[in-house]
């Protein structure tokens, strides 16, 4: 059992917990559904982010939502902040230490297809790792041969997109790219990304992904867009704008996820 683990089991009791949430830049409000809520903040879990991104939260909250145990991380470590593709794995141990089955993550990003638009929620269906890094270099096993095909489980995203319909709004399907950041995407590089079969971009959730696989987890994202893609429209791209757009999305997953945990 890791320290982290322990740490968590004393202050929140050791009950498993069935599903973890991690949430991306601007939508730390999902987590403000949790009931019997216990927070407990990064800085006291060892290998948890260290909160550097604006926008992203810096607490690990447990309690329940939609009858079951969840576990939710506020915010992520990214691979710009530090050049480590494997940030995530320790806080990812972690979850599958307190008996995490399920893995769901969300994200902002800028989608480089008219299909969707600032606003609207895109299921990740794949993902180009195109940033080339891999979380699982220097792991010692043949574990780190993972499978990646339907790595976004396809049962959860139908979930998801039937319940989208029930409540009122359509939740698509697309690829997303996966870019180092910090800075955004060139204009050649957005077309590059169209012509490569991309939907959506950004400089997240590819490294948790398969991490998720590793650990045997049941893996689902949904992209919250927050812009057009460089070139594609005359937004004025950035991080401010991200957070501010995020809130858009971060409605919509705020009744999205919870049925979806409802329904696991």
């Amino acid at each position: 059992m890791t320290t982290s683990v322990q740490t968590i089991q004393n202050i929140a009791g050791t009950e498993p917990v069935e599903i973890a949430l991690v949430l991306g830049s601007g939508l730390s409000a999902v987590a403000d559904l949790v009931e019997d809520r216990v927070v407990i903040p990064f800085s006291q879990l060892e290998g948890f982010p260290g909160g550097g991104v604006s926008g992203h939260g810096r607490d690990l909250v447990i309690g329940r939502m939609g009858g079951k145990r969840i576990a939710i991380l506020t915010g992520r470590e990214h691979y710009y902040e530090h050049g480590n593709a494997a940030a995530m794995r320790p806080a990812l141990e972690t979850m599958a230490g307190l008996g995490v089955k399920t893995l769901l993550l969300t994200n902002s990003a800028g989608s480089v297809d008219d299909r969707f638009r600032p606003g609207d929620l895109m299921l990740i269906s794949d993902h180009i790792n195109y940033a080339g890094m891999n979380p699982l270099i220097g792991e010692p096993t043949d574990r780190r041969f993972v499978n990646m095909v339907d790595c976004y489980d396809p049962a959860l995203r139908g979930k998801a997109k039937a319940i989208g319909e029930r409540l009122g709004f359509s939740v698509g399907e697309g690829i997303y790219l996966w870019n180092s950041g910090p800075s955004f995407e060139t204009v050649a590089e957005i077309q590059m990304a169209i012509r490569l079969g991309a939907n959506a971009v950004g400089m997240s959730t590819a490294p948790e992904v398969i991490l998720g696989r590793f650990l045997g987890m049941k893996v689902w994202a949904c992209s919250s867009i927050t812009n057009m893609g460089a070139g594609l429209s005359s937004e004025n791209i950035s991080h401010e704008h991200t957070k501010t757009m995020a809130v858009q999305g971060a409605d919509k997953l705020k009744r999205l996820i919870p049925a979806l945990v409802e329904e696991l």
